[in-house]
């Protein structure tokens, strides 16, 4: 008991501290503390398409763009480092890069060390319907015929709606391409695949009608580290005037 009074005090402290580390940071942020080495070092892993790819040691992509445009709003040059996707939060905690352009989700587990911008890609599930007129909605497809990759996190949806009472027809398949074309040659009445999945396979097939609509949210976002705050709000404000200005969208259109 006689501890308790200066546990109090060190955690009035600590409460303290973290308190003028928010106030001494809530300015203007710092270019060159944010970034000594004057560089902006990206870490990529570079082994999945269309986002980021190796080719032949030239590194293209979405993300390749993307991170080459924040770098060019901030007045950096910019660094890629491709990285195992298992070792990017490691190189990015240890210092060897200053942020992560890697298709990441957010990931509330990695919130002690990492802190991470808006959205700049949702990969969640959607229901894809063929023709243009308005997709499925959830609560009409009772009766209607599903097409779905077998063992996916979609065809677990569906499993879910089976369960809650929705009596629609499950048509699995091996791959959710396969699942796509059941809907264009009229097999099935939606699809429902992950949205990088969908749009790849309309820009492939331009003549091919359809719409689609979120069911599921999986954004992308890019990670700093947690305590260069200014980093993050340079990445942020870069991020945002790209998106308001449609370099985002158009970046987008162009590789997905």
């Amino acid at each position: 008991m006689r501890l308790r009074p200066f546990i109090l005090l060190a955690q009035t402290a600590l409460a303290f501290a973290l308190f003028m580390m928010a106030v001494l940071h809530s300015g203007r942020p710092d270019r060159e503390r944010a970034f000594p080495t004057g560089a902006l070092r990206i870490g990529v892993d570079a082994s999945y398409p269309p986002f980021a790819v190796d080719d032949d040691g030239a590194l293209r992509g979405l993300e390749i763009d993307l991170a080459a445009a924040i770098a060019r709003e901030i007045g950096l040059p910019a660094q890629f480092r491709n990285i195992g996707f298992y070792s990017l939060y490691d190189a990015l905690i240890s210092g060897e890069v200053d942020a992560l352009v890697a298709s990441l989700p957010i990931d509330a587990t990695r919130t002690d060390d990492a802190r991470y911008t808006s959205a700049y890609f949702n990969n969640g599930l959607v229901l894809a319907s063929a023709g243009d007129s308005s997709a499925l909605a959830v609560e009409n497809l009772g009766g209607k015929r599903i097409a779905v990759e077998y063992a996916s996190s979609a065809d677990s949806l569906l499993h879910a709606w089976l369960a809650d009472g929705i009596a629609l027809q499950r048509m699995p398949y091996e791959l959710p391409g396969y699942a796509l074309d059941a809907l264009r040659l009229g097999q099935a009445d939606s699809a429902l695949t992950d949205n990088l999945t969908y749009r790849l396979y309309q820009r492939e097939r331009s003549g091919w009608l359809s719409t689609s609509q979120f069911i599921t949210h999986d954004p992308y976002a890019i990670a700093v580290r947690r305590d260069n705050h200014d980093a993050w709000q340079l990445i942020e404000a870069a991020l945002e005037r790209l998106r308001a200005g449609g370099a985002l969208a158009r970046l987008i259109a162009l590789w997905a």
